[in-house]
């Protein structure tokens, strides 16, 4: 899993091991991931910046390693990116959202494939946003890398159908917790929030045998808001 240090990505690692699986996790927080350590020995973790493609080529191997194969990958390593509208965002920050979330899944999911193949029942499970369902103003990187995830998303499906690998979205809404706190200061409606352990259950249910049937989906969980905006 990447990006399992924390919030979304920490609470599904926990629910997966709760669950009896081995986890590896990386993220790009040394110290994040020393805690998960410290508190959940069955976790184990790689440093990463999933932008950098020899930093995700490193982390494959290892996770390999330490796991013996891959049944489960779950992408969930992405960044809010700037605000603003399109004709003023600075290239450079468009190019480093797409960076982390578009090429970053993408080279994750690229170097895993082989090892899921290997899998009697693999699972890719992508983390999107409700930003990827609906147009996001002032957000234009952080939507279209999102739509950009749910293409890839049925792609994946129907490519890898006939090897029995299925591959899902989940899409939340905004997230309880300190960073959907910060980004709500202020404002009179909060709706539309959903707990880490929601995603997490969600997760865990589509990478078990009685979602065998669901693959090429982009799965809302947002509390039945359109858009946290």
């Amino acid at each position: 899993m990447t990006a399992g240090a924390a919030g979304i990505g920490l609470a599904t690692a926990k629910a997966f091991a709760a669950n009896g699986d081995r986890v590896h996790i990386c993220d790009i927080d040394e110290q994040a991931m020393g805690r998960v350590t410290e508190a959940n020995p069955g976790i184990t973790t790689t440093g990463c910046d999933v932008s950098d493609r020899r930093s995700v080529e490193a982390f494959v191997a290892e996770a390999v390693h330490v796991l013996g194969g891959i049944d489960v990958l779950i992408n969930n390593a992405g960044i809010a990116g700037p605000t603003g509208p399109v004709e003023e965002m600075d290239p450079d920050q468009w190019e480093a959202v797409l960076a982390v979330n578009l090429t970053g899944t993408f080279n994750v999911t690229r170097l895993s494939i082989p090892f899921l193949k290997k899998s009697d029942a693999g699972v890719i499970l992508i983390m999107n946003s409700v930003g990827g369902r609906y147009g996001y103003p002032n957000r234009s990187p952080y939507a279209t890398t999102k739509r950009g995830l749910i293409g890839l998303t049925e792609t994946l499906a129907i490519e890898l159908g006939d090897v029995g690998i299925r591959v899902n979205a989940i899409a939340p809404g905004a997230v309880a917790g300190e960073r959907i706190q910060r980004v709500l200061q202020g404002r009179a409606d909060a709706s539309g929030r959903t707990d880490p352990d929601d995603i997490a259950a969600l997760a865990l249910f589509l990478a078990s045998d009685s979602a065998k049937s669901i693959t090429g989906q982009t799965i809302p969980i947002d509390g039945g808001s359109k858009a946290a905006q």
